[in-house]
């Protein structure tokens, strides 16, 4: 089967989704759970809190587009169009988180000059570093899935080397959870969350070249090791927050997931895409980097002075204006001169197509 080159605007349709969740979690459940905020919405953030699943979401995403994006480029390629994607919004709101919270956050979020230095540079996990805001876990997380992406590159991605890589990665996976590995492998294997890249990448594959007993099976025991892990995952939730995450609500959403997955791997969903929806997309990630320490910031600032409903209803607005600040005016115009830069600046020059994730 030959692969479409169209935008899956279905896909962004689970971004927004994924980053609201992500969202309503933060502001509804656990703002007020880990005592960072007085809002507490009793009603509501029974199903808020499972809202951390929209990262889970967005990695699956993230292993179907990005090996999506990567299958024509080179490495240097790849870097580059990584690095325009991923930075300027960054360091924007690295930057203005640190300044909102040294001014306005009462001590609650210190930053020191070398944290934020050190965040700048995204690496600021690998020597343990604190994060400038706690959201930016996950950017560690997709940088290791990149550097799979970028070993794979050099390789040459075909479909037969993708799956035997994503078998391996499958394999080292349950070994590292047997305890056959040392601890420092998950450094690279980044088990936590594996099954959701591999799984994302087996998608592609489907999407590409249509569902063989392979990829089926690789979605399928990587959904099991989704479920095994994300159970373990719900209840270090349910003890940080003094409270209780259902398993059955966690397993029922992490299938949701994987069936919605499957079903825009498989060409079922296309006529639910809309052009529009690419505009919204588009803030995701700029929304998901802000949203988290400004909104919590805020809450404490207002909290007293402000209806609960209002205020949130208001700092969501809000946020979602910032993102659109970010994405309008530092991603579109930023994004092409760094490319530019990195193109004269890294060796090996070759013309860099635009990212499609």
């Amino acid at each position: 089967m030959e692969p479409s080159r169209g935008r899956l605007h279905e896909i962004d349709l689970l971004r927004i989704l994924a980053a609201v969740s992500v969202m309503a979690y933060h502001y509804l459940f656990s703002a007020y759970a880990g005592g960072l905020s007085d809002l507490r919405f009793p009603h509501v953030d029974v199903v808020a809190r499972y809202g951390y699943l929209g990262v889970d979401l967005f990695f699956t995403i993230s292993g179907f587009v990005v090996l999506l994006s990567a299958w024509d480029r080179t490495p240097r390629s790849f870097v580059v169009s990584r690095a325009v994607r991923l930075y300027p919004a960054y360091w924007i709101a690295v930057t203005l988180t640190a300044f909102v919270s040294v001014v306005f956050g009462r001590g609650r979020f210190p930053v020191s000059l070398p944290q934020y230095l050190a965040n700048l540079t995204m690496f600021n996990s690998l020597p343990n570093i604190e994060n400038v805001d706690v959201v930016y876990w996950t950017l560690w997380a997709e940088l290791r899935f990149y550097a799979m992406i970028l070993v794979l590159t050099w390789i040459g991605i075909t479909a037969r080397r993708v799956t035997i890589f994503l078998w391996a990665w499958l394999a080292a996976t349950f070994a590292f959870q047997a305890g056959v590995l040392p601890h420092a492998t998950d450094l690279v294997l980044n088990t936590q969350f594996s099954h959701y890249f591999i799984a994302g990448m087996a998608l592609c594959l489907i999407h590409r070249y249509g569902a063989t007993p392979q990829t089926l099976v690789l979605v399928a025991v990587s959904l099991g090791n989704a479920i095994h892990r994300g159970i373990g995952f719900a209840d270090r939730v349910g003890l940080r927050y003094h409270t209780e995450i259902h398993r059955p609500a966690v397993v029922a959403i992490i299938v949701a997931i994987f069936a919605v997955m499957l079903a825009v791997a498989l060409r079922l969903t296309h006529r639910l895409g809309r052009p529009w929806f690419a505009v919204l997309g588009a803030l995701t990630y700029p929304l998901y980097l802000v949203h988290a320490h400004l909104g919590f910031i805020i809450f404490e600032r207002l909290g007293d002075q402000v209806n609960h409903v209002l205020l949130v209803a208001a700092t969501m607005a809000l946020m979602t204006g910032v993102a659109a600040a970010l994405h309008y005016g530092v991603e579109r115009p930023l994004a092409p001169r760094l490319k530019r830069l990195l193109d004269r600046s890294l060796p090996g020059h070759r013309p860099v197509h635009a990212a499609r994730k």
